[in-house]
């Protein structure tokens, strides 16, 4: 039999022991080192992006590098472009039906499951980047979001954001609403509604599948992203004229979504990681976007002689009203009423800063170069 007193006291010296040998090392006893071994996560990711797409796919490999490095290993996370799992745009259901754990997307690109989602993506004429960081982080949009994705198993986090988007690759001049009619045009998310109400048809497309459309006439346009993703994919080399500012997506979010019952069997701290990886990213990206697009910019006007345009005005102005309405139609009732409201609410109260700071210093900063 162990004496309990004895052992208590052997328990004291063994830490006063481990602290004087800490104190001085060089009188420290050699001891076994510990077989430490600790439980690891580890969660595939599908995504909607080409493999090895700048901006893009890279953001969802960052997150699961950081992920990965904030976790010191302890969670790891396998990426797969679109279609190396399972084809982009069945991204959503993978992960609400549990073969995969989680996706990198634009929620736009599930507007069939709910209408409210392009909200959480960008709509037309409505938030730029901080202003749709503002309402989800700080307005009441992520509760909203957490309620719409739980219906489908899934919780969203915001994960990257490309900033403004231009208005698209266009093989014809616009020079009115007429150029609209039977435009055949890339489009998704509430942009394509507003194309359709000017009489074009709007085609959805994943990233990878755009270019060889144009390039056998499948389509007329597309909308992409920004001079940066644009140009890796090629499009200047089929429709010469570049149209700016998108209209319809004036600051797109991009997201991870996590199946649910996944994302509730971590702890506390692995749920921390996965929501501060994702915030990482998603401020780098915007920083990343603003500056690369800027450069290859200049480099198709300079090199490729992309022919650079605007919208008129009363184009823009069609557009303008169209978007009000698909907006509104977007939530008639229950959570997308809701998130609707709220989203309109807070686009209200941002507009009149932006027209007060960001506008009349753009304007300022070009009128005086």
């Amino acid at each position: 039999m162990i004496n309990r007193r004895n052992l208590i006291g052997a328990g004291v010296l063994g830490v006063g022991g481990a602290t004087a040998a800490f104190a001085n090392p060089s009188s420290a006893p050699i001891l076994g080192a510990p077989a430490i071994t600790r439980n690891r996560r580890r969660f595939n990711m599908v995504t909607t992006w080409p493999k090895g797409l700048p901006g893009l796919g890279e953001a969802a490999e960052r997150v699961a590098q950081r992920i990965s490095d904030m976790s010191d290993g302890a969670m790891e996370v396998k990426v797969y472009a679109a279609g190396e799992l399972v084809p982009p745009f069945e991204s959503f259901d993978a992960v609400a039906n549990g073969s995969a754990d989680m996706y990198h997307a634009a929620e736009y690109y599930w507007t069939a499951k709910s209408t409210a989602y392009p909200f959480f993506t960008a709509v037309p004429f409505g938030m730029t980047a901080q202003e749709l960081m503002g309402w989800i982080d700080f307005g009441g949009g992520q509760a909203l979001w957490d309620e719409l994705s739980a219906q489908f198993g899934i919780k969203s986090i915001q994960a990257a954001n490309t900033g403004h988007q231009m208005g698209g690759w266009f093989r014809k001049e616009i020079n009115s609403l007429d150029d609209f009619v039977g435009l055949k045009m890339r489009i998704p998310g509430q942009g394509g509604d507003v194309l359709r109400a000017l009489g074009g048809a709007a085609i959805a497309l994943p990233g990878g599948e755009i270019y060889q459309a144009l390039q056998t006439g499948a389509i007329d346009a597309t909308e992409w992203v920004g001079p940066w993703n644009d140009f890796t994919l090629g499009f200047y080399r089929e429709a010469p004229y570049y149209y700016g500012p998108g209209f319809h997506e004036p600051g797109a979010s991009l997201a991870v979504g996590m199946n649910l019952r996944v994302w509730e069997s971590l702890n506390t701290g692995e749920q921390a990681i996965i929501k501060a990886a994702c915030e990482s990213v998603n401020h780098t990206s915007l920083g990343e976007f603003t500056y690369q697009n800027s450069v290859y910019l200049d480099l198709l006007i300079r090199e490729h002689g992309v022919k650079m345009r605007s919208f008129p005005p009363d184009v823009v102005k069609a557009m303008a009203e169209a978007a009000w309405d698909v907006r509104a139609a977007s939530g008639k009732d229950g959570i997308e009423k809701r998130i609707y409201e709220s989203f309109e609410a807070a686009l209200k109260l941002v507009r009149e800063w932006s027209n007060w700071s960001d506008g009349p210093y753009y304007a300022a900063r070009s009128a005086n170069k």
